[in-house]
């Protein structure tokens, strides 16, 4: 797994204390913003490799912890608690006066897309966007994925419970897939391919999607 170092800044919001730890760009164009899911922080290795990779490339990386996390709760809150914390440290995120790429993986995935227009982002990454409850496809959100209305890019791993990317709707966005990933896109020991390189498919995919956006 790549590791990376960066400064934080705590930001007050509505919901509570965030922070956001900072892997910056030399010359910067962009920035993209990305939130933790439920089930664990900034260190899942997706999110550190983008810090670890997408700066080298004209991206500042600004990880971003809700204040649930930061508080050292075990439970995300509600998904309204959730948006509230991101709303509250967008002003800081958009004062760095680049654009803003809304990137989350999970329920961070879910925030960026509901949040997205409103917020001004122009464009949304969304790394194992759960698409259903495990084993319940009948309780679908690709309502929030749909209405992004930003370009978008989900990246998904093959076996994802969460939904696998043949469930995905028809839409306007892009999707990448790791085959045989989980939801945290890992990878088992006997797939064909190993954990390094699952993480660069989502490197490489993420960093070719946003030379694209121009």
């Amino acid at each position: 797994m790549i590791r990376t170092s960066g400064t934080s800044e705590t930001i007050e919001t509505d919901a509570g204390t965030a922070r956001v730890t900072w892997h910056r760009a030399e010359k910067a164009r962009l920035l993209l913003a990305v939130g933790h899911g439920a089930g664990g922080g900034i260190e899942a290795r997706d999110l550190q490799a983008l810090a670890g990779v997408l700066p080298a490339h004209g991206v500042t990386v600004a990880l971003v912890e809700q204040p649930w996390r930061v508080a050292g709760k075990k439970i995300a809150p509600a998904p309204k608690t959730l948006d509230a914390g991101w709303r509250g440290l967008w002003p800081a995120l958009a004062g760095a006066g680049l654009p803003v790429i809304a990137g989350g993986r999970s329920a961070g995935a879910r925030v960026a897309c509901r949040t997205a227009r409103e917020l001004g982002a122009v464009a949304v990454l969304a790394l194992s966007f759960p698409l259903h409850p495990p084993g319940r496809p009948e309780k679908s959100r690709a309502e929030e994925l749909l209405g992004a209305g930003v370009p978008t890019l989900v990246v998904q791993g093959g076996n994802d419970p969460f939904g696998k990317p043949e469930e995905f709707p028809d839409g306007a966005y892009e999707l990448v897939e790791v085959e045989h990933g989980d939801h945290g896109l890992a990878v088992p020991k006997r797939a064909p391919l190993g954990q390094d390189e699952a993480v660069r498919i989502v490197t490489d995919g993420v960093t070719k999607w946003i030379a694209s956006l121009g």
